[in-house]
């Protein structure tokens, strides 16, 4: 298996919506942001699988020497093989690709964020840092299209959040910001017992609007002339908002259940965003 064939089988076997936004894009561009997917997979179930701390920790300095490898010239994995013919043609850095591990980290040594600030970080870290480089990969213009990439790739990790709420609870996670909880009269006791009330769909709606909010502010900072090379990025907002509007619709059943787009729906979205766009 090469190294591309690796990161082919990591991306689809996910099952994510990134892999839908993928299938249009040309060959090259579509091996890169393969490769910084499956890169952030890697490490992502590095800290999920192990259940061990210090294991996971183990396994994220493992990652970091090895991006050490790969911006020597030297990787091992095959992840980084299948980055390394990227990395100056799209702009993919040893910093950025650092902060994304610095972002699974905090997962290691935090299961509560006191505002939203201190989750913003968190979500940048783990998902503005990966809209950046995508937006690279995918090709731009115009600089403002970093900030786009920035806060959509923070609106996508807010949704996720919000969608995994009872999936995270049961791992003692509190993603949800505990001034939000305080302003809905909640305490963290109530998420974790999972106890569906008017007051959690009310933060929930309070959530939603607020991850709706950037992804106001992204689509409103694209440029008009790096729309078309960013069709991928807006493949994903189609099928993340649409989920968050599933997820209102449904009046926020995240504790109980967790709800998901089809893959027929997600290629229907991906479709028809590339065609319009």
């Amino acid at each position: 298996m090469t190294p591309d064939e690796y990161c082919q089988q990591k991306a689809a076997a996910s099952g994510s919506s990134f892999y839908y936004s993928f299938l249009y894009l040309p060959p090259q561009r579509r091996r890169a942001i393969t490769a910084l997917y499956a890169f952030c997979r890697e490490v992502d179930d590095a800290v999920d699988e192990p259940g061990d701390p210090q294991v996971a920790a183990a396994k994220l300095a493992w990652w970091r020497a090895e991006l050490g490898n790969l911006f020597a010239g030297k990787p091992q994995h095959p992840v980084t093989q299948a980055l390394a013919p990227h990395l100056q043609s799209y702009s993919i850095s040893l910093e950025r690709l650092g902060e994304i591990i610095d972002g699974m980290e905090m997962d290691l040594t935090q299961t509560r964020y006191l505002d939203w600030p201190a989750l913003e970080r968190y979500c940048y870290r783990v998902a503005g840092v990966v809209g950046i480089l995508a937006a690279g990969i995918f090709g731009y213009r115009d600089a403002r299209t970093l900030s786009y990439a920035k806060d959509l790739g923070i609106a996508f990790q807010l949704t996720n959040i919000i969608r995994d709420v009872g999936e995270d609870a049961r791992k003692n996670r509190i993603y949800l910001p505990m001034e939000d909880l305080r302003r809905f009269g909640l305490h963290a006791a109530d998420i974790l017992k999972l106890q569906q009330t008017p007051a959690f769909k009310s933060l929930m709606q309070f959530e939603a609007e607020r991850a709706r909010g950037y992804y106001a502010r992204a689509l409103a900072t694209l440029p008009g002339e790096d729309r078309r090379a960013q069709r991928p990025g807006l493949i994903m907002a189609a099928i993340y908002r649409t989920l968050l509007t599933e997820l209102e619709r449904d009046g926020f059943p995240v504790l109980t259940q967790r709800i998901s787009l089809t893959p027929l729906r997600k290629f229907w979205i991906a479709w028809r965003t590339w065609v319009a766009a």
